[in-house]
């Protein structure tokens, strides 16, 4: 009986201090919604803005409880299962169960959804996402592989990207270049919520049941091979594309959810929700009666764990379609009628913030503070995703306001950030990688991406949508890998001066030692 109490009493205080960090998190994002709509630039009704809030709310409880769910369940059920599979030898049934987990997860994927329902007019919707997950099954394969036999992930990545541009370059050439941007796009919504627990979880047991010198190191870089993959497969799905590409932007308006009604949008989404959960957690309990075997106190802390994390989603997926994409896109559709500087600005600001509010990237930020030990800090982790988003989103809105291709800021961004994985630690390329797909979550796309639709709709026309407003996703998961890199970058320089400075005050000193004789 008392440790029944015992457990009651830690997850409260568990689900407290998720709910704090929650709150701290989707704060400036209400406090910035509610200054613009004070002001002349944005037409935001007292109705509009009270049922914000109220989903400001719900988002608030929704990320609270996915990051407890998470914490008890997607973690745990990933550590598991890549410990208990390396532990068997047997690699086949390895890498069998990753490209499946792969697939499933990115079904599951809620940003997944919100960007296959923006895109349906060009790509179906169920096709687009069933491409994504045979994307992610392979490399996440191909990651698990890397882990095993300690591949560099440097190598792998030059070939990836290498592959990427020329299927890019194919593209263009057939006359298809409107898909492009929305194919990057594809692999930042990959990593959101569900995946990067799950994937990372499944990287440490791999990686530390493995050994070897660096296995902390060698833990991280399934997320980016995760975000790489599922972009190659959606530019050879948009070679194959043809026919009518005109772009039919969504109806953001909040009538269309509340005139549908609540209770019938909260039972979609909880089926949606249910749907996915249950894939994963199913083939997870075929995995426990063939392979685990794990005892019954940790099924049933998984099985709690996926409750919350079910609740969590369905409040945040709620809250995020009820209200912030129709914000999102007022937002940037009045702001782009005024100064450019003003979007700009508010869109690098906007960007800072919004990623304080992306439930995965909590769960990577602790993490890799774990990893390395406190070498990494949670602090110089958000502070340069921050940074790096921010940056992204205010290119982003330059590029619709000028109207030029992605690939001007993608090929001269990706060039560096593979640059620099020669100068910098290991640690942080594989650290910076992974980081780009996290923050690229649910609220990137469900209201950075209809906000940036919005300016373009005002801007450059519904036609322009398609090659202009998508992209900015791809942006969002570039950018903090040359921030990232840079922090590592900085270190290196930190250390070799640190290095000179105690040379010098050991010559010093030897020279102190020195008798001169008369």
């Amino acid at each position: 009986m008392k440790e029944r109490e015992d457990l009651v009493k830690d997850l409260k205080w568990a689900l407290l201090g998720k709910l704090k960090e929650a709150l701290v998190s989707v704060v400036p994002v209400i406090l910035l919604v509610f200054v613009l709509s004070i002001t002349p630039w944005v037409d935001i009704t007292t109705k509009e803005m009270w049922i914000f809030l109220v989903s400001a709310f719900f988002l608030i409880f929704g990320i609270g409880l996915f990051n407890l769910g998470a914490d008890m369940a997607m973690t745990p059920m990933g550590q598991y299962i890549g410990e208990g599979l390396t532990k068997s030898r047997k690699l086949g049934v390895l890498v069998g169960v990753s490209f499946v987990m792969g697939l499933l997860i990115t079904i599951a994927e809620p940003d997944l959804s919100v960007l296959a329902g923006q895109v349906s007019a060009v790509i179906n919707g169920t096709t687009l996402i069933w491409t994504v997950g045979i994307g992610v099954g392979l490399m996440l394969l191909m990651g698990v592989l890397k882990i095993v036999f300690h591949h560099d992930l440097t190598a792998i990545l030059l070939f990836g990207y290498m592959l990427l541009f020329s299927l890019a370059a194919l593209l263009i050439e057939r006359g298809n270049a409107s898909l492009l941007a929305m194919s990057f796009d594809s692999g930042g919504v990959t990593t959101g919520p569900i995946t990067v627990p799950f994937i990372m979880a499944l990287g440490v047991g791999i990686a530390l049941t493995v050994g070897g010198r660096n296995a902390s190191e060698n833990s991280f870089g399934l997320i980016a091979l995760c975000s790489l993959g599922p972009i190659i497969a959606v530019l050879a799905l948009s070679m194959l594309s043809k026919g009518n590409l005109d772009y039919t932007v969504p109806d953001y308006s909040m009538a269309t959810v509340l005139e549908g009604g609540l209770q019938e949008h909260l039972q979609h989404t909880m089926w949606e929700v249910g749907k996915s959960l249950v894939l994963i957690v199913g083939f997870f309990f075929v995995l426990q009666f063939t392979v685990l075997k794990l005892p019954v106190t940790k099924i049933g802390q998984i099985l709690f764990g996926i409750l919350y994390t079910f609740l969590g989603l369905v409040l945040f997926l709620a809250a995020v379609e009820m209200s912030f994409m129709p914000i999102g896109f007022k937002i940037g559709s009045h702001l782009a009628g005024h100064h450019a500087g003003v979007l700009i600005g508010f869109a690098f600001i906007i960007g800072m913030v919004v990623v304080l509010a992306e439930p995965a990237v909590h769960v990577l930020n602790a993490q890799v503070n774990d990893i390395t030990g406190g070498e990494v800090t949670r602090m110089q982790m958000m502070t340069a995703l921050s940074v790096g988003v921010g940056i992204s989103i205010g290119l982003s809105v330059i590029r619709v306001y000028y109207g030029f291709s992605v690939l001007y800021y993608l090929v001269p961004g990706y060039l560096l950030s593979l640059g620099l994985s020669f100068f910098v630690p290991k640690l942080y390329t594989a650290i910076a990688f992974d980081s780009g797909g996290v923050a690229s979550g649910p609220l990137t796309s469900s209201f950075i991406l209809p906000m940036v639709v919005g300016a373009c709709v005002t801007l450059q026309g519904t036609e322009g949508v398609l090659d202009f407003a998508f992209g900015v996703v791809a942006m969002v998961a570039m950018t903090p890998l040359i921030t990232i890199q840079s922090l590592g970058f900085k270190a290196v320089l930190a250390a070799r001066r640190r290095k000179k400075l105690a040379m010098r005050r050991i010559l010093a000193a030897a020279d102190d030692q020195i008798i001169y004789f008369e």
